[in-house]
């Protein structure tokens, strides 16, 4: 440790700290504008100048390292002198148009101008003008308030991973641009808003929408992916203006994914639904909540004794909050039915009977940034988990090897030390190499229920090139991803992953998609749960329906599935594996109940729901989420429920009470997490990721094959179109990532199909077709066509990792 003194007090820091370190222990606040705790030291706004005994002239206090002995003075004669000289220059090119900037109120520079400014300016020759950039629908910008401190320049080469934004030019000539013809796409590119010290990048969103000084500031959680982003929402006249970023060093430390943060604009659609509704002779009307009510529980009474209990079905959202999933659930099993489950987009169950606990990232958040190798299998990590990706660049930054096995090779804007780009069905072959090289390599035997799948494997290069990785660094961590949890063989990418990690001595986790992926297994919103059990790892009472056979994917040509389904925050069309095989099977029940924010336009056009129940969306509503590190968080609702909406959780209660079931008396969302919790927020006894003794089904069989006769899909969940919320988030439907989606496929494949970029062809799966463009990725694996789910232009197709048809126009 470095000891001085600041102001006379003494400070001690660590090796290479600075100045500004020691001030900020001591909570000494020096004016800066460029400095930013989690950005490189750039020292070109030269406000925080400050005397350093026996230093010939003031230095910057962000740069100068600490010296033992040193005294400095931040506020002496000679400091302050300097400060305002540094303001008197910022000054002199900046428009005085505060009273219309969106920055006013909470403008470092308006604030430290109060303290360090003339109250004129010396300065009377003519000012420089710079031209306003476009940005994209995110970002807005006034180019002539810019001070040139660079952070955002920064913040992109350094945070997000890739430079947006430059400075070109010199002296008052200098410019901060983007590159030509070129917007600022990256899915973090929102922070630069909280970073820029003025007004010179503000929300365009949010632009001229209110003052600073009339919103209400509350705490809430983010619904959105499975890492649990602290939010500060901000409301006026009970609606919600803009969402900031809740500084929480182990979770989202300072920053929010673009996703998080604009999403709010679908809280505020014209799409929400206010009022219950009844179709009734093929149409709808508007009814009370008694008489909607009323309907569900008339209808539910009649399927159960029609066709028995086990008839009806519950889908909820991982994205709903732990209270609602655990009454979903509670109201299923009070009817008599155990066909309750969330894992809608997932399509290989086979593990269920093994499933020890609730699957999870396996290691804290924070401690991502301090491993020295990972193998990511199966995920488009940049738009699945925006921040964990930066944390993982972090890592790879200081000397982390990443390694990735994936159908897809998107740019990770990072170093890729081993990368195996394999078609879908080549992927558990692939782990089942990487496995029998770390077998090899640490001179142990394949465990049993791998063997007989391993026998005819031999491991590759880039497979013991893999091995050598994990065995060689640590610590080290294997993760699964998106795409891997939907992938047709799932299972078999699970266990292998596990015995990879347990023998090289690495972690082992499962990167959460929604906000509740982990709450939505201890709310036991699943088809084998069983609360009474004696432990968390033992639930496996009756045996209910799960989500592919719910939905008919088991048996598509049949179109079988419930006859009565309650569907919560879902819109099947778009959250399901088969949206194709989903749509039919709810076409043919006798009732569907929709509880949602929104009309689903394909709901009712599709003509499958029968009563949609406008529920609150987490904006509305007092919950809990428990993030993909075991996290539990709960909220409290920001702003009053829209027109006649209510709380999910509610919904359910009184709906509970209606059939006349037991344990539904709950008054406050506190006595439902109660109930689920009833240890408090450890929740660590119900993590497990192991999956027991299932054995690994041959590599030569099973699903791993589908497709291989034909072209296989790719068909990833786009980054806004993952949920209900952030599809009608009008400005992030703009953005270059919600563009329509494309027929992605090889130059090879182009080639021996006779097909031009941009030209339009026909997709057909099972029964359904699309048209779209087609466009060039050499770097897709042979005969596979990438092809986005989860958007209304590829709703019609059918299992996103099935075979697909091609078709000339």
């Amino acid at each position: 440790m470095i000891n001085f003194e600041i102001d006379g007090k003494p400070v001690s820091v660590p090796k290479n700290g600075t100045v500004m370190d020691g001030a900020n222990q001591l909570g000494i606040y020096i004016p800066h504008f460029c400095y930013h705790k989690k950005l490189s030291i750039a020292a070109n706004c030269r406000m925080c100048l400050v005397q350093v005994e026996k230093a010939p002239k003031p230095l910057p206090a962000c740069a100068t390292p600490a010296m033992e002995g040193m005294k400095v003075f931040t506020h002496s004669g000679q400091a302050v002198t300097a400060q305002k000289g540094v303001m008197e220059f910022l000054l002199i090119n900046h428009p005085l148009d505060c009273p219309i900037c969106d920055q006013g109120g909470e403008c470092q520079l308006q604030d430290l101008a109060v303290g360090y400014g003339a109250s004129s300016s010396r300065y009377t020759e003519a000012k420089r003008v710079v031209a306003n950039k476009n940005l994209g629908p995110l970002i807005s910008t006034d180019m002539t308030r810019c001070i040139h401190c660079t952070r955002c320049v920064r913040f992109g080469q350094e945070i997000a991973g890739i430079m947006e934004l430059g400075m070109a030019g010199r002296g008052e000539h200098a410019e901060i641009l983007a590159f030509v013809g070129k917007t600022v796409d990256s899915e973090l590119s929102g922070n630069v808003i909280d970073l820029c010290p003025v007004g010179a990048l503000v929300s365009k969103p949010f632009r001229y929408s209110a003052r600073t000084w009339e919103l209400s500031r509350r705490k809430s959680i983010s619904p959105h992916c499975g890492l649990g982003s602290n939010l500060i929402v901000q409301i006026k006249q009970n609606r919600v203006m803009r969402v900031l970023p809740r500084e929480n060093e182990e979770i989202n430390e300072c920053w929010l994914s673009d996703k998080d943060r604009f999403s709010y604009e679908g809280l505020n659609s014209e799409e929400r639904l206010t009022r219950p509704m009844i179709k009734q002779g093929g149409v709808w009307q508007e009814c009370d909540w008694q008489t909607a009510l009323e309907f569900v529980a008339n209808g539910l009474k009649d399927v159960k004794e029609k066709y028995g209990a086990e008839s009806i079905g519950a889908l909820g959202s991982a994205h709903s909050t732990l209270e609602e999933l655990y009454l979903l659930q509670k109201l299923a099993r009070g009817l008599g039915s155990a066909s309750v489950d969330h894992r809608v987009r997932q399509s290989d169950f086979r593990a269920d009977s093994q499933i020890q606990g609730a699957p999870w990232l396996g290691m804290p958040i924070a401690e991502i940034s301090q491993l020295k190798s990972l193998v990511v299998i199966g995920s488009t990590l940049r738009k699945d988990h925006p921040l964990l990706a930066h944390r993982i660049r972090h890592a790879v930054k200081h000397g982390a090897q990443l390694n990735v096995i994936n159908p897809i090779n998107d740019d990770l804007l990072t170093k890729v030390r081993n990368r195996a780009i394999v078609a879908p069905d080549k992927m558990v072959s692939m782990l089942a190499e990487v496995l029998k090289a770390v077998a090899e390599l640490k001179g142990v035997e394949i465990p049993d229920d791998a063997k007989n799948a391993l026998s005819t494997v031999s491991a590759s290069d880039t497979a013991r090139a893999m091995a050598a990785s994990l065995n060689d660094n640590k610590p080290a961590a294997v993760f699964i991803g998106n795409l891997a949890q939907h992938h047709p063989r799932y299972a078999d990418i699970c266990k292998l992953a596990q015995h990879i990690a347990q023998i090289s001595d690495a972690r082992f986790g499962v990167l959460g998609e929604a906000a509740n992926s982990v709450g939505a297994y201890i709310a036991d919103a699943i088809p084998f749960g069983n609360r009474n059990a004696d432990t968390a790892g033992g639930r496996h009472g009756g045996q209910g329906a799960n989500a592919s056979q719910m939905l008919g994917m088991d048996d598509p040509a049949s179109g079988t599935g419930c006859k009565a389904y309650i569907l919560l925050n879902l819109e099947p069309e778009l959250d399901s594996y088969n949206s194709q095989c989903a749509v039919k099977a709810l076409a043919a029940a006798d009732l569907v109940v929709m509880m949602s924010a929104y009309k689903s336009h394909a709901a009712i056009q599709d003509n499958y729901a029968d009563v949609l129940l406008p529920i609150a969306p987490f904006t509305e509503t007092s919950g809990t989420f428990i993030s993909t590190e075991g996290r539990v968080q709960s909220f409290n609702g920001v702003v009053a429920p829209l027109g006649e909406t209510r709380p999910a959780w509610k919904v359910l209660r009184v709906l509970g009470n209606i059939l006349q079931l037991d344990g539904f008396d709950y008054e406050t969302s506190e006595q439902v997490r109660a109930d689920v919790l009833p240890a408090g927020n450890d929740v660590s006894a119900w993590l497990n990721n192991s999956l027991g003794s299932l054995a690994v089904s041959p590599i030569e069989a099973g699903k791993e094959n589908k497709g291989s006769e034909g072209l296989q899909r790719i068909g990833e969940v786009p980054i806004y179109q993952a949920d209900l919320i952030v599809r009608r988030a009008g400005s992030l439907q703009r953005t270059r990532d919600a563009a329509a989606p494309l027929a992605w496929m090889s130059g090879s494949l182009m080639a021996q199909l006779d097909l031009r970029t941009d030209e339009v062809i026909r997709l057909k799966q099972g029964e359904g077709e699309v048209w779209m463009p087609v466009a060039q990725d050499d770097s897709l694996p042979a005969n596979c066509i990438r092809v986005a789910s989860a958007h209304p232009s590829t709703a019609a197709l059918g299992g996103m990792f099935d075979q697909i048809t091609v078709e000339k126009s």
